[in-house]
């Protein structure tokens, strides 16, 4: 069982670190911050709840079943947390939300209270790491401790899946809606997406918490229940509980956690392709002097290390924006053009052929001598981006429909004569 849990608040523990990963950002937002603690309350909830932590725990305190109210209160808190996450998600005025959360923390601090409370005044001084809820069944105090837990959890599980059920419905008849389909303009694909990606995670929700529900509070409320009219149904209590509740904690966690996340892998493995494409173009730029010196990338994330190569190509194009020679480029235009192109093309086509050739004079000497600076300026540098992949991609296909190989453009000297 210890296994099981811990690998469980493993799990949770990497999901909050992934959202952590900038922590001024994440305190100065209120959804980061409550899904980070939220699932950070669950993690402890799976450690402290292993028999090994409970042993430990018991052994530093000398006081037999410590870590039984421990885990009933990080369990409680836990409901709270959750409440709390939904009711920032759903979002609305910034009075409200805070009223209602500190609504929920007062209601489960007094929950947490009362289990601390009835655990002082019961009588459980026999150690029982594995079996507390069916041993005490029937024990004055420890019992009503026990129930109290488990009702608190169940009203959590309960009303969060009524609202992420309500909210599912409601987001699929704003899609369906025939306002929604006549308003959708050139942004609709994305919300789409989102849409998805957010109904999606309602019903992880929904089913990690319906396993939690089914798999660990009503098995457990089956077997206490069973000891009440003396019968042994402990192994629901022990044995199925446990790994249904890992699980369905995981699969909750990861309902309030894949909309956020994979918007921003989609972001970052999008700048991976981008920075990749960009190669053949820094392959010819990246020995022009700048003033730029691009630091080492190699552990950046993919659209820190994408902004440094942007940066450096855009310097080493400046370098470059007096040796360009409109000749060379207009030679390729001509062709491109003739071979059908679209000027979009040719025009890229030309300006690598020109790129090209002015870094080949800039690194044979040749421009040393550059008595007449060019003026022209590329106009596919201008598009941000986009520019940089298009003259990026004509310098990765050197074998075109036209015959044109901007890798091998003609050399036309320079242009004070020589």
């Amino acid at each position: 069982m210890s296994y099981v849990v811990y690998l469980a608040a493993a799990i949770l523990g990497m999901a909050a670190i992934l959202l952590f990963r900038r922590p001024r950002q994440a305190l100065t937002n209120p959804l980061t911050a409550s899904t980070c603690v939220s699932i950070l309350i669950g993690a402890c909830c799976f450690s402290a709840a292993a028999p090994a932590t409970l042993a430990t725990v018991n052994r530093m305190t000398g006081i037999a079943n410590f870590g039984a109210p421990m885990t009933y209160s990080l369990i409680s808190a836990y409901s709270c947390s959750l409440f709390i996450l939904l009711i920032y998600w759903r979002g609305g005025p910034v009075v409200t939300l805070r009223r209602t959360a500190l609504a929920f923390i007062g209601v489960y601090g007094l929950l947490i209270a009362a289990i601390i409370t009835l655990f002082t005044v019961g009588d459980a001084h026999v150690e029982r790491l594995r079996d507390l809820d069916t041993y005490y069944a029937n024990t004055p105090y420890i019992r009503e401790m026990i129930v109290l837990y488990l009702l608190g959890h169940l009203v959590c599980c309960l009303v969060i899946c009524g609202v992420c059920l309500l909210w599912t419905r409601q987001l699929r008849q704003e899609t369906a809606s025939p306002a929604a389909a006549a308003g959708a303009g050139p942004g609709a694909p994305a919300a789409s997406k989102g849409d998805r990606l957010l109904r999606a995670g309602l019903w992880l929700i929904v089913i990690g918490l319906g396993m939690d529900m089914s798999g660990f509070v009503l098995a457990k409320i089956i077997a206490v229940t069973a000891r009440w009219y003396g019968r042994d149904l402990d192994f629901l209590s022990t044995t199925v509980a446990p790994p249904l509740a890992s699980v369905g904690a995981v699969i909750c966690s990861l309902g309030f956690v894949l909309p956020r996340i994979v918007p921003a892998v989609g972001a970052q493995w999008r700048s991976l392709r981008h920075y990749r494409r960009l190669a053949p173009l820094w392959k010819v730029l990246r020995h022009v002097p700048t003033a730029f010196v691009s630091p080492s990338t190699w552990y950046r994330l993919p659209q820190s290390r994408l902004r440094m190569r942007e940066m450096a190509i855009h310097d080493a194009l400046l370098v470059l924006t007096p040796h360009l020679d409109e000749r060379t480029g207009s030679g390729v235009l001509r062709r491109a053009l003739a071979a059908g192109c679209d000027p979009t093309a040719a025009r890229a086509k030309a300006e690598a052929s020109m790129v090209v050739e002015a870094a080949r004079q800039l690194a044979g000497g040749a421009a040393d001598s550059l008595t007449e600076p060019g003026t022209y300026e590329l106009r596919t540098s201008k598009d941000a981006s986009r520019g940089l992949l298009r003259l990026a991609q004509e310098l990765n296909t050197p074998g075109t429909v036209t015959g044109v190989d901007p890798l091998a453009a003609p050399t036309h000297g320079t242009r004070n004569g020589s």
